[in-house]
């Protein structure tokens, strides 16, 4: 007997097809999979959402990955790198506000000078209030010995997205070239579990070219890595990118945001104590986009410490939310709003995944 679509609402362990057929719900049917997902996390997790205070380092960046404003030939964008001060009172203002963690991004290098200053940051990170920040770090591709390095200075998590595990797919995206290499991505995720850290990934939502195939096999990667956290996104067309000339091929800004969502809520059934963020990119193709994300599954938002006069250098995508909020002003307006769809914050804590936790 061909199960229905709520019988296939009630389980996790899902295939390809059953995958597909949930990403190509629509109307009542979309509904009742993003009640669905908001269903199976309150079961397994709870209605609190988890802080990763947000520093952008620096937007120098090797790669020429052909969607992102940050990509090394872009020669529209001022390079800026936080200075060590800067990075430290950015992480003091974290722990002032109760976030308890910050995530240190970047754009991606690897050479000794950038690895050394990560690994002093991270362990004068540490150093704060006796080591109560936790530390998620997305930095990019390095070799196994930086991320040991960078993981025994005090680290903990690491965000690598993958964007696609389809590797045809990835290379429309990325240029086939010695700089971006899938295999190498593929081994760095193997490499950080290994290591012992929370590892995430994650992918772009509507893209050029993506198929509700490759999204679902984006889905089933994640549960066959069995990573600890995931971030979806709709992609963003940005102006100053080779990827841009695509955009006519781009699905609607509200047709990427309710795919998203349904990738949100599925992957809560299929991994139903990972960590899952609801991206700023979210919030900025739709005003409710985060509490949408939330409400669909979602338990983890990053909210922005850089310096207000970087904030508009670390484009990846244009028209970023939420980039002239003050920290303070953030805080109290992510209070309310996630008290509006029923949630709210958990405060000074860490907030690791369950699902990594029990693994250990």
């Amino acid at each position: 007997m061909t199960p229905t679509f709520d019988d296939i609402l009630r389980r996790q362990d899902l295939d390809k097809e059953e995958i597909k057929l949930l990403l190509a719900a629509e109307g009542a049917q979309q509904e009742r999979l993003l009640r669905r997902g908001l269903e199976v996390k309150l079961q397994h997790l709870d209605n609190c959402v988890h802080l990763r205070g947000l520093i952008e380092y620096g937007n120098v960046c090797e790669k020429n990955c052909l969607y992102c404003g940050l990509r090394r030939g872009n020669d529209r964008v001022e390079r800026y790198c936080l200075s060590d001060e800067e990075v430290l009172s950015c992480a003091r203002l974290a722990h002032e506000l109760g976030y308890g963690s910050v995530a240190l991004q970047s754009g991606e290098r690897s050479d000794p000078a950038f690895i050394d200053k990560i690994e002093y940051l991270v362990r004068e990170i540490k150093k704060i209030n006796g080591g109560s920040l936790g530390i998620t770090l997305s930095l990019g591709e390095q070799t196994e010995e930086t991320y040991r390095r960078w993981f025994e200075a005090g680290a903990h998590r690491y965000l690598l997205r993958i964007e696609s595990s389809t590797e045809e797919l990835y290379y429309r995206i990325h240029p086939k070239n010695g700089r971006h290499d899938f295999h190498r991505r593929l081994a760095c995720l193997e490499t950080l579990m290994r290591l012992g850290y929370q590892t995430g990934t994650g992918v772009m939502v509507g893209l050029p070219g993506q198929s509700l195939d490759h999204l679902a096999d984006d889905l089933l990667f994640f549960k066959r890595m069995d990573v600890a956290m995931v971030g979806l996104g709709p992609y963003i067309p940005h102006p100053d990118t080779p990827l841009y000339r695509l955009r006519d091929l781009v699905p609607p800004a509200g047709e990427r945001m309710d795919l998203t969502l349904k990738m949100i809520a599925v992957l809560r059934m299929m991994m139903p104590e990972i960590n899952m963020v609801a991206a700023t990119a979210n919030q900025t193709i739709d005003p409710q986009g985060r509490e949408k994300a939330i409400a669909a599954g979602a338990n983890v938002i990053m909210p922005n410490l850089t310096p207000g006069e970087y904030r508009e250098s670390y484009f990846i995508y244009p028209d970023k939310a939420c980039v002239k909020d003050r920290p303070d002003q953030c805080k109290s307006c992510l209070d309310i709003r996630l008290a509006a769809i029923g949630h709210k914050i958990l405060y000074n804590a860490w907030g690791d995944s369950p699902a990594f936790t029990k693994k250990k």
